[in-house]
């Protein structure tokens, strides 16, 4: 298709190369020769009287018209995307679709199970894949990469939309022989005890928790971290550690582990879990269908959690 005199086919391969800013890299997402790729680079140069991509010594860089053009050529392809995809008849029994979600092992253990459950139920045809959180996951939302991404609330970018799914307290978790702690911790046994932590990102960010406990004004001895917080309870076992989880996960693996849930002897701010999408999938009817589950989900572990607590006292 050309508009113009401009071939509209160009505009993937456009986009590509101002992201990578490699023909390389651009021809493997393509899926086509590095020789068509570049050829495409030299008839967009040609149309648009300009380098779009220059060598700076061993890498390439977008020269200022290619740097204008990168976020409009993303926005109209997904939109373009968003008008293919959407079925104003959407079935989710008979709905064949791939969603493309970033998430945490925290969130995906205390709400995307059951998720993954429900959609076998009733959205057989529906894929769902899970992708571990990254330091670029901003980029990726704003590349419309993702469907949907779940982070504290602190990381919410306004320029989408958002929804609060649910907010979460802490708590100590330490082996069930641990002869040195009773039924509390004071705020000093718990500075004395070693402790295991989580770390992510390829900058080995802290997690939400550790931020919080810096502001005690008191430094914790880590002598473990892992990269998930999964594996934070399995490493408390047969040690005399101690580990500050969210208290859903911790609730989960004390059924599951030798492990005694106690209070956090300080207090922490609640964690606040929030759902965003890009605007462009606001109104697909798929989407909006997701996205409701997973609130309805959210809801449902929340009445649960009432419940629970209302029945133990």
């Amino acid at each position: 298709m050309k508009l113009g005199h401009f071939d509209l086919n160009l505009l993937v391969a456009l986009d590509a190369l101002l992201e990578t800013r490699s023909v390389t890299r651009a021809s493997e997402r393509l899926h086509i020769g590095a020789s068509a790729t570049s050829s495409a680079l030299g008839r967009l140069r040609e149309y648009f009287s300009d380098e779009l991509l220059t060598q700076v010594g061993r890498r390439m860089e977008l020269t200022p018209l290619g740097r204008a053009l990168a976020q409009p050529v993303r926005e109209i392809l997904l939109s373009v995307q968003s008008t293919v995809i959407a079925r104003p008849d959407f079935d989710p029994a008979s709905a064949e679709r791939d969603f493309v979600v970033r998430a945490s092992d925290y969130l995906t253990t205390v709400l995307l199970v059951g998720v993954v459950q429900r959609l076998q139920r009733e959205a057989p045809k529906i894929k769902l894949h899970i992708v571990n959180m990254t330091d670029d996951v901003g980029v990726q939302l704003d590349r419309g990469e993702v469907d949907l991404v779940f982070y504290p609330d602190a990381s919410v970018d306004p320029r989408h939309p958002s929804e609060v799914l649910f907010e979460d307290t802490y708590a100590c978790v330490v082996w069930s022989e641990n002869d040195e702690v009773g039924d509390t911790l004071d705020f000093d046994q718990y500075f004395r005890m070693g402790h295991v932590a989580a770390s992510f990102g390829d900058g080995r960010s802290v997690s939400f928790e550790s931020m919080a406990v810096r502001r005690q004004g008191r430094r914790r001895s880590i002598e473990i971290t892992t990269t998930n917080f999964n594996t934070l309870p399995q490493l408390i076992v047969g040690t005399t550690r101690v580990a500050t989880i969210h208290k859903r996960i911790a609730q989960i693996y004390c059924r599951l582990l030798p492990l005694r849930l106690l209070p956090v002897p300080f207090e922490l701010p609640p964690l606040v879990e929030v759902m965003q999408w890009h605007a462009i999938n606001n109104n697909d009817p798929a989407h909006v269908w997701m996205r409701q589950m997973i609130k309805e989900e959210a809801l449902a572990h929340i009445v649960s959690a009432v419940t629970d607590v209302a029945s133990a006292s």
